[in-house]
């Protein structure tokens, strides 16, 4: 009896020990099976404005784990979408990359519907120095050209998004530094603003400051800025309140004598002539000599 207890001891060591073994190899040296889900990708590199088709999707094996919001699950549900953003081979395909169904291809069927693709003229200045690329997001700034007491300069557009730059959209690729740069930028409004933007064009000089993308914050309007925000210590206001400078008066004051006097010597009455009478005969003539 006692053996067999023995027996029985010893089995159920044996037991536990390889229960143990298996347990610690399956947690820690056997390679772990995660879900793998089926998403669609880019078959190869595409442009902005590409129409997709189902020869440009394919279909790859994920980690569940590791798939963003929004990834695409059937390929049926990219085709016939327009790419808003180059994409790269093997990218993921997400759905708001994507335009909705169309069959219209290139860049003006990236616009959103409702809104308008407008285009200004900038330089290097009122251009960020070339900071600027597609679906950047801007503010358009004004200015009113004049004399200082004139000149005004105001935000007239905010969080606006630029849907290209130069004669192309940009592709994604390393630009060619042969390539001559378009001081052009399209950008994308809203018919309204498309008008207010027109307007501006023709009135004065645009510029554009480049935003955070994630700053949708939209600055307070307090106005015009004049060019008193040029004279921080107020010194012109305080000149044109206190009057005419005494020494601009004195100024003005010679100069008014100097003048007068100059007339006075133009019209200084002439010397009087000597007026003799000269008779001969019955007649009576006088001759005046000076």
């Amino acid at each position: 009896m006692d053996r067999q207890k023995k027996l029985l001891i010893i089995a159920a060591s044996w037991i536990s020990a390889g229960l143990l073994s298996w347990f610690l190899y399956a947690r820690t040296v056997a390679p772990q099976q995660e879900k793998q889900v089926l998403v669609a990708v880019a078959a190869h590199d595409m442009q902005l404005g590409t129409l997709l088709k189902t020869a440009d999707v394919k279909m790859v094996k994920y980690p569940e784990r590791d798939i963003p919001r929004g990834v695409v699950l059937e390929a049926k549900d990219a085709v016939n979408r327009v790419l808003l953003f180059p994409v790269s081979s093997n990218e993921l395909l997400l759905m708001s990359k994507l335009s909705v169904t169309t069959s219209v291809e290139g860049v003006p069927s990236t616009i959103t519907p409702g809104y308008r693709a407008v285009s200004v003229q900038i330089t290097d200045v009122s251009g960020v120095a070339g900071l600027i690329q597609a679906n950047s997001l801007v503010d358009v700034l004004f200015t009113r050209p004049g004399t200082m007491a004139e000149a005004t300069t105001s935000t007239i557009l905010q969080h606006v998004k630029v849907l290209s730059t130069g004669r192309l959209a940009q592709t994604g690729q390393p630009a060619d530094p042969r390539t001559p740069k378009s001081p052009v930028v399209t950008l994308l409004l809203t018919p309204e603003d498309a008008q207010k933007l027109e307007l501006a064009k023709n009135e004065g000089r645009i510029s554009l400051s480049l935003r955070n993308p994630l700053d949708a914050t939209e600055s307070e309007d307090h106005g015009p800025l004049t060019t008193e925000v040029l004279d921080p210590m107020g010194i012109s206001r305080a000149k044109r309140n206190r009057g005419p400078d005494p020494n601009d008066a004195k100024i003005l004051r010679d100069l008014t004598t100097k003048v007068n006097t100059e007339e006075l010597k133009k019209k200084e009455p002439e010397k009087p002539r000597v007026v003799v009478d000269v008779y001969r005969g019955d007649k009576h003539v006088q001759e005046s000599f000076k």
